[in-house]
């Protein structure tokens, strides 16, 4: 039996690295498909070698364009490697085009499809990303809900119960497998000027926050407003797109710390040992969640509400005064909360069931 395991971001490949080790551990029959939807292999390159993954056996570098042309020039190059390789099953990850692409080519072509992190809903259509998973989900015969939330949202889709399982995330496996890994990967606080629970940590790089220019200026007006009334940094590793949308909309940045973009180790880090997350990323909703961090959502809704029931996250939205509001209630939480994305062995399970299926 052989898997095609397909990404091309790089949340996907951190997120599917942990299957990637345990394919190899058990020395399965798979190749890695990388669309090049965010950046090219070269450019992605560091992280599959900091992750010490395999190199893809494909190469699409897709590159960007508007939703339907980025994933109509993905999905023709899957199907042809599809087609080429004829694999048993067809793996993906998440809530981007290249997850679309490849279930819709995989479901064409009768491919058996397992999405990984399944169930995810933020209830909100006007996010690319919950079209994606919508309908990657009812297109796919394995469906691997992180958690029974996710299962129920599956459920009341009417998807069958019987291709549904609740495996856990497998960001806590790659948490497991590499935080003390990153803990050793060169001391980033120091390079960055600051101290171990003595900065806040940002990351924004959702289109409906960074391309829309009040919201924008909403979002670091809040962020500096908060490094003012608590007096510490307010560190912002800003991602390529959004410096450029800071740049073209003239927002003035004089009271925050931006950075360049770390890698994942080294954000790892900078994750771990903040007094506070403030973030539109899911995948660092889930982490800061994992590792104790309290956080903070520049949004309206989210996609991973258990971070929310369990009290380890707040949404904000981007007004500064809901901003600081959120920040001061979540200062003075308990960091006891229990995980709720598993144990860490959920591409063991993933695995387990892809083969079983056959």
């Amino acid at each position: 039996m052989e898997i095609a395991i397909v990404l091309g971001t790089r949340p996907e490949i951190i997120k599917m690295s942990p299957i990637i080790r345990a394919a190899q551990e058990q020395g399965l029959e798979f190749f890695i498909l990388h669309t090049g939807q965010h950046y090219s292999y070269e450019m992605d390159r560091s992280f599959f070698e900091i992750l010490r993954l395999p190199d893809p056996a494909y190469n699409l570098d897709a590159g960007s364009g508007s939703h339907a042309t980025q994933t109509g020039k993905i999905m023709a190059g899957i199907e042809e490697t599809l087609i080429k390789e004829r694999p048993d099953a067809i793996l993906v990850q998440g809530d981007t085009n290249t997850v679309l692409a490849g279930a819709l080519a995989a479901a064409k072509l009768h491919i058996r499809i397992g999405h990984v992190e399944a169930g995810l809903r933020s209830f909100d259509r006007r996010m690319p990303e919950e079209i994606n998973r919508v309908v990657a989900d009812h297109l796919s015969d394995l469906l691997f809900a992180p958690t029974k939330t996710a299962q129920e949202n599956l459920l009341q889709e009417g998807i069958p119960r019987e291709t549904i399982f609740v495996t856990g995330n497998t960001i806590v496996d790659v948490v497991f497998q590499n935080l003390e890994i990153a803990k050793k990967h060169g001391d980033v606080l120091k390079e960055a000027g600051v101290e171990k629970d003595r900065y806040f940590l940002v990351t924004a790089h959702r289109a409906e926050n960074v391309d829309d220019p009040s919201r924008l200026e909403k979002i670091i007006a809040g962020l500096a407003r908060i490094g003012k009334r608590y007096d510490i940094p307010v560190l912002f590793p800003v991602h390529p797109r959004t410096k450029k949308k800071i740049r073209e909309f003239g927002i003035d940045c004089t009271d925050i710390t931006l950075v360049p973009p770390k890698n994942f180790l080294e954000f790892f880090q900078l994750e771990a040992y903040a007094r506070l997350v403030l973030t539109d990323s899911g995948g660092v909703q889930e982490e800061a969640c994992i590792l104790g961090v309290p956080c903070v959502t520049l949004r309206d809704s989210t996609e991973r509400p258990e971070t929310v029931d369990i009290g380890a996250n707040m949404l904000a939205g981007v007004e500064p005064d809901a901003v600081m509001q959120a920040t001061e209630k979540m200062l003075r939480v308990s960091r006891k909360w229990k995980n709720p994305f598993g144990d860490g062995k959920a591409a063991e399970k993933i695995l387990r069931i892809v083969y079983d299926a056959a």
